[in-house]
């Protein structure tokens, strides 16, 4: 049960994010999107989507996850200077 919480809580924490980047490529493609089929849409769209959850707003998520969890514990998150 503990994998299903932290899952839940990654993907609703990832879910602004997400949004707000698929929303930014909506608009800057627009003008070359107008009028397109939505598959065509999509060929454009999901291939920047996925490099940027995978390489971007994922790690930046779990990263501010871990930092928080070590917060809540007492621990130090970064580096030990």
């Amino acid at each position: 049960m503990p994998v299903l919480f932290a899952r839940a809580r990654l993907a609703a924490t990832i879910l602004l994010p997400a949004w707000l980047l698929i929303t930014l490529l909506l608009k800057l493609w627009r003008p070359i999107i107008t009028g397109l089929p939505e598959w065509q849409v999509a060929a454009i769209i999901v291939p920047q989507m996925i490099v940027g959850m995978v390489f971007v707003i994922i790690p930046l998520t779990q990263g501010l996850l871990l930092k928080l969890a070590a917060k809540r514990q007492g621990l130090s998150a970064g580096r030990d200077d």
